[in-house]
């Protein structure tokens, strides 16, 4: 077999060798690295771009949030402030309410406190008028003379009195 023959076949095959190892590796390198290296320029350039187009987006989505966050804590403190206004006013109409109240029940009890005096004053009134007259009979039945109505009234007067 010539192949295995290394004595006489070696050099020119290792020249043939040498010949298409030069045309392939100047073939692949002129064609094919360039346009290789046309993609990997791309891709490069795509990946960067892509990188910067994220980092501007997340820095507008920051800010979004940021802004999100301040609006969120403005409209807090502003419920905070309507709630506390408005317990403010709540409170104001329920003292409001209540000294009104207040100020009709003190209104219905002055009334009534001269209701009852008045009820009093007729009561002491006709009970001196009773007694009196309980007294004149029962001075005309015990004694048998007649008392005079204003010495039963003095008499009256002068016991209540005491």
């Amino acid at each position: 077999m010539p192949q295995f023959d290394f004595a006489h076949v070696f050099l020119p095959q290792f020249a043939w060798l040498a010949v298409f190892f030069a045309v392939l590796y100047f073939f692949v390198v002129r064609a094919t690295l360039p346009k290789l290296g046309k993609v990997m320029t791309a891709r490069d350039d795509k990946v960067a771009g892509d990188i910067e187009a994220a980092s501007a987006a997340k820095a507008a989505a920051d800010e979004v949030d940021e802004r999100y966050h301040r609006e969120l804590e403005a409209a807090r403190e502003n419920a905070r402030q309507v709630i506390a206004d408005a317990k403010t006013a709540g409170t104001k109409a329920g003292e409001a309410r209540l000294a009104a109240a207040h100020d009709a029940a003190d209104a219905e009890i002055a009334a009534a406190e001269a209701r009852i005096a008045d009820a009093v004053a007729k009561a002491s009134e006709q009970l001196r008028d009773v007694a009196a007259e309980s007294a004149q009979q029962i001075v005309s039945r015990l004694t048998g003379m007649e008392a005079s109505q204003e010495a039963a009234r003095a008499k009256v007067d002068a016991v209540l009195g005491a």
